[in-house]
């Protein structure tokens, strides 16, 4: 139920059909309930008495009700004045958005073509809320916009965004790039300097992969992922995405609407700035990575981060570029990809490291009943002793163009930084995932794990908390998977009979010392194609 409130004359009705039409497009029944109409129909013969009022809008939130109930989307336009009744309302309603539309006295008395405000204003109307009866402002509604400051347009798009943000429609993957006529003021703007990963991000939001965020998250937002992993809506989501600064930074930006920011000499995003607030590194650490350990690469960087933030709409000056052309698609472009190829599903995959057998397996397994594979490395900021990103993208493309059928597969880059928070980050990128347009997201024993900080199995065990369809996204559960000697191929714990002295599995670590040392990597480790990328990559040469 989306209620409307404010002053006659504020742009109620306007907005509630255009949210109508909007709310229509995505699939959804909507009623309008204007409040002229209701006096028209509903509440005829009803007076402006506070009694008469108050009938009014309850009968409006009981048809509001009635339409909610039987799936649609009740959206109402009516001055409602008194706060109240608004709240009993609200009580009632499983799912309340309150939208105020404010605007002045004087603006309103200004476009009133009928000139019912300068009649009230001279005592010729009585009981005429917001001159000679009163109205009483929600003190905390969903979303205040300005009809006198802001167009039409501008106040739709915060409400579909709040809408989004809060869970209650899915409008997809919109990307936010800042429009070429604009772009010539960027330079006079504000600037602040900033890194890989604060680039990354606001890349990231430019183009819709953190979606429905559309800018760096502010303070309620924050508050409650560390609560409860969701945003404040309700929407789940477990990673903090902030723009963090120092305090000097802050004392410097303080007062700007809208900020550049800047990397190695040139600009690469500009936030419309909408709050800032101090943030809590220590509780943020527990809450998201499960230690305070400065020994894991996450809480580090958090400790050497500023502990303050700017929250804003991010607009970017380009889409991310990893250094692979070819496979830096946005998603919009791998959702348009699966369209080329008539995928039906896909499923992701998510990887830091180059494809092995068990991942070959996993994907395999996955492809038997999914239509196509999304391999989508993280080539962003990852530990100092990951393999590097372009040894990486070698080993898959020779692991796809050998070992997987042609029209199945569709490499493209994750230019998102390594945050290694586990199960946190596990569903993280299934949210990344679903964005980019898959329909199923594997997740191992310890995805984005790193040393012991995290159970096994954590990252299975994190979905459990989420309802059937409320991620937008179907999560596939594979146990850990080895070479068996004795089976004579790739199983699982689940499919092999056999003593774990007959099983081959080598830990990342114990690759790199193998490449280190010149040792060729078994066959039941990795395909002969990736061994040979990954020694010629890493200096190491075969004996």
């Amino acid at each position: 139920m989306v209620w409307f409130t404010g002053l006659s004359g504020a742009g109620k009705s306007t907005l509630a059909e255009r949210l109508r039409v909007e709310l229509q497009a995505l699939g959804r029944r909507v009623e309008v309930l204007d409040g002229d109409e209701v006096r028209t129909h509903l509440s005829k013969g009803l007076g402006f008495s506070k009694e008469d009022r108050d009938t009014n809008i309850r009968r409006i939130g009981y048809v509001a009700r009635l339409v909610a109930r039987s799936g649609g989307v009740a959206v109402t336009a009516a001055i409602s004045p008194y706060r109240q009744i608004r709240d009993e309302v609200r009580a009632q309603a499983p799912a309340f958005f309150e939208v105020y539309v404010r605007c002045s006295l004087e603006e309103l008395t200004r476009r009133d073509v009928k000139g019912l405000y300068a009649k009230a204003l001279a005592g010729e109307i009585q009981n005429f809320t917001g001159v000679s009866d009163p109205y009483e402002a929600p003190p905390a509604p969903e979303v205040v916009v300005d009809s006198e400051r802001e167009t039409v347009e501008q106040s739709l798009e915060r409400i579909l965004d709040e809408l989004e943000r809060r869970g209650h429609i899915w409008r997809g993957v919109r990307e936010r790039l800042l429009p070429e006529a604009e772009r010539g003021s960027v330079r006079s703007l504000p600037r602040l300097e900033v890194g890989a990963r604060e680039t990354s991000d606001a890349l990231m939001l430019a183009t819709g992969a953190f979606s429905p965020l559309a800018g760096f998250m502010g303070e309620a937002d924050y508050a409650a992922i560390l609560a409860d992993g969701r945003l404040s809506g309700g929407h789940p989501f477990t990673i903090p995405v902030l723009l963090r600064i120092s305090e000097a930074d802050r004392g410097r930006l303080f007062g700007a609407d809208r900020i550049a920011l800047w990397q190695d000499g040139e600009p690469v995003a500009v936030v419309e700035v909408e709050d800032e607030y101090r943030t809590f590194p220590d509780r943020e650490a527990l809450a998201v990575y499960g230690t305070d350990d400065l020994a894991h690469p996450g809480v580090k960087v958090l400790s050497d981060g500023g502990s303050w933030a700017i929250a804003g709409k991010v607009w970017g000056l380009r889409r991310p570029e990893t250094g692979f052309p070819e496979q830096d698609l946005t998603p919009l472009q791998v959702r348009q990809a699966r369209a080329e190829r008539g995928w039906r599903t896909m499923v992701g995959f998510q990887t830091r490291n180059p494809v092995h057998r068990a991942h070959e397996y996993l994907q395999k397994v996955a492809l038997e009943s999914i239509d196509g594979l999304l391999l989508h490395p993280l080539v962003g900021e990852t530990k100092s002793d990951d393999i590097p990103a372009e040894v990486r993208m070698r080993c898959y493309q020779e692991l796809l163009a050998n070992y997987f059928p042609a029209g199945r597969t569709l490499l493209a880059t994750n230019p998102a930084w390594m945050r290694y928070a586990g199960p946190k980050e596990a569903v993280f990128h299934a949210l990344v995932r679903r964005n980019y347009g898959c329909t199923h997201f594997i997740v191992g024993r310890d995805h984005a794990g790193v040393g012991s900080y995290y159970d096994t199995y954590a990252a299975h065990r994190v979905f459990d908390q989420y309802a059937p369809g409320e991620l937008g996204i179907e999560i596939i559960r594979f146990e850990h998977t080895f070479w068996c000697k004795a089976c004579e191929g790739m199983a699982s714990s689940r499919t092999c009979p056999h003593d774990v002295s007959q099983h081959l599995a080598l830990s990342g670590t114990a690759v790199r010392q193998m490449l280190a040392a010149g040792v060729e990597l078994p066959g039941e480790f990795t395909r002969p194609e990736v061994a040979r990328a990954l020694a010629a990559g890493t200096g190491a040469a075969h004996p």
